[in-house]
């Protein structure tokens, strides 16, 4: 019975940390939108600027982007500024699933390949290909930054 009850507290103790802590690796490597690859000559180069404006709107610079099915890109992403941004690619569908999820745990940690989340001033890198035609996103999940008009639109011809 002792064995029993510690079991239970065990589990009932780790099972709100997790939900509410982290979110790594749970896509594994192939996504809708592509996946994770390895820096290689002639891959195509995009800097990707994240900022905000005096009045409050959120930016990516550039706005859109456009690739084709089985281009690999290295993303040069620089948090140009004053509050923290990322920097997630998914389809629509997924990045409002996980707006949701951020909504009631904003400050979740990810560990996934599709996504860099950035302090002022920090640069990362996502070198991803794409593998799928259509149309997907890139956003920023952060509470109230999408809103405030951190996405675009990524569409893979």
């Amino acid at each position: 019975m002792k064995l029993t009850m510690i079991a239970v507290l065990f589990a009932v103790i780790n099972v709100p940390a997790f939900a509410g802590g982290t979110h790594g690796g749970g896509h594994g490597d192939m996504m809708e939108v592509g996946m994770p690859a390895k820096k290689a000559s002639g891959m195509t180069k995009v800097k990707v600027s994240l900022t905000e404006t005096d009045d409050g709107e959120m930016l990516f610079a550039p706005r859109q982007l456009d690739f084709k099915a089985g281009e690999t890109v290295m993303f040069t992403i620089t948090n140009d500024g004053d509050a923290e941004h990322e920097f997630v690619m998914d389809t629509i569908l997924n990045n409002a699933k996980h707006k949701e999820v951020m909504n009631k745990f904003p400050d979740m940690e990810h560990d996934d390949p599709n996504a860099i989340r950035l302090q002022p001033g920090e640069k990362g890198t996502i070198i991803w290909t794409f593998a799928n035609s259509g149309v997907f996103e890139f956003a920023c999940l952060i509470p109230g930054h999408y809103e405030a008009g951190m996405h675009g639109a990524l569409t893979v011809n």
